[in-house]
């Protein structure tokens, strides 16, 4: 038996097939069908589908960025010293002072403060535009009386 659109159920028949008995007859066997009803659970209501893209954009981003700078200064002080008064590295604020020293030859050895060398740090705003690629989701969900497709039912 075939099954055929609309539920109808179509059986090969050929006269030239059927078995003859000893008498040459034909014999036409009976067919019947015995019908079982029952229940069973089956999922045919309403369903969604739910569809994800993902997109990607891009977008400029300018933030500050802190960067140090050093301002190195020389300052001639010339100025003979006692070997007690020996100057020591020091800061003042946010500058720091070294102080260089050399030796003269005198009748005697002194100790004379050259220079100092100033190192100031100071703190600079810079922008640096930059791109990114940022990623985003879109989610669409679609709603259906009765499943699209036959094969889709859960059984």
């Amino acid at each position: 038996m075939e099954l055929h659109e609309g539920g109808n159920y179509r059986l090969p028949f050929a006269f030239d097939r059927l078995p003859r008995d000893l008498n040459d007859k034909h014999v036409i066997r009976r067919v019947e069908e015995e019908l079982q009803v029952g229940k069973r659970v089956v999922d045919a209501g309403s369903g969604v589908r739910i569809h994800k893209t993902v997109t990607e954009r891009e977008q400029l981003i300018d933030l500050p960025l802190m960067h140090d700078e050093l301002q190195v200064q020389h300052v001639e002080v010339g100025k003979d010293l006692a070997k007690s008064d020996i100057p020591v590295t020091r800061y003042e604020g946010d500058t720091l002072i070294i102080p260089i020293l050399e030796e003269v030859l005198v009748v005697e050895t002194r100790l004379r403060l050259k220079e100092e060398v100033r190192i100031t740090k100071r703190q600079r705003e810079k922008h640096i535009p930059q791109t990114v690629v940022l990623k985003s989701e879109q989610i669409s969900v679609e709603r259906f009386e009765e499943w699209p497709d036959p094969s889709s039912r859960i059984v």
